[in-house]
């Protein structure tokens, strides 16, 4: 993002972007699966009024074609796709019971602190509001990084992916300008393939184990080499 762009467009940034990691950390502690996909779609959402943002801020038409692509597939789309997945596999009403919610959540907030620090010198190169966006996309990376390891529910780590995805759209955006409008098709793309094989993959486990609980799987897999 340019240094020299009005205040309220910079505080509008801002605000966007620290709704997007409240977001995250919604769903690094959400249990209930039908509102984990809510808050993914709400925070498609905030990435799309971000990119619309820049574009309009930076004068980038092509921003607002990328605004639009966000917008359906990450806020309607896969979230529906995600939906029907759910009711298919009787899902809707399942809940993921978490071992330790407080150090997860904890967790997440070192990283936060971490991403900051990484990101203290970018205040040098492109002033204070560069460096709090560059920080909160990398804190959103890192939190679906740590929600795809720490939760135990397939669905969720597969969240987790589409979370940190998120942020490096987010990064890129509000940063960089975006990514070249050929690249950007080929990331929406390649995220839309991804959310349909993993689809294929969730009915296969589920058939075969009836569940989708990391944990059940690790058990599994421990039997059969004894």
């Amino acid at each position: 993002m340019n240094a020299m762009a009005p205040p309220l467009l910079g505080q509008s940034l801002l605000l966007l972007a620290a709704l997007t990691l409240f977001l995250s950390f919604a769903l690094l502690g959400q249990t209930r699966l039908t509102a984990a996909i809510h808050q993914f779609a709400w925070q498609g959402a905030m990435v799309a009024a971000v990119t619309a943002l820049v574009a309009a801020g930076e004068g980038a038409r092509h921003l607002y074609l990328s605004a639009l692509l966000t917008l359906g597939l990450k806020s309607l789309l896969i979230p529906w796709m995600l939906h029907r997945l759910a009711r298919r596999l009787e899902m809707e009403r399942e809940v993921e019971r978490l071992h330790h919610p407080a150090v997860l959540l904890l967790a997440g907030t070192v990283l936060v602190v971490f991403a900051y620090w990484v990101a203290l010198p970018i205040e040098r190169i492109g002033g204070h509001a560069s460096r709090n966006i560059l920080a909160i996309s990398l804190a959103v990376v890192l939190i679906g990084l740590w929600m795809m390891v720490g939760r135990r529910q397939v669905v969720a780590q597969v969240l987790g992916f589409m979370s940190l995805e998120n942020g490096l759209f987010l990064a890129a955006v509000a940063a960089a300008r975006g990514m070249p409008l050929v690249v950007e098709l080929g990331v929406a793309f390649d995220v839309l393939v991804a959310a349909i094989l993993f689809g294929i993959f969730f009915f296969h486990i589920s058939e075969s184990i009836e569940s989708l609980d990391v944990d059940r799987l690790n058990r599994l897999s421990e039997e059969e080499t004894e």
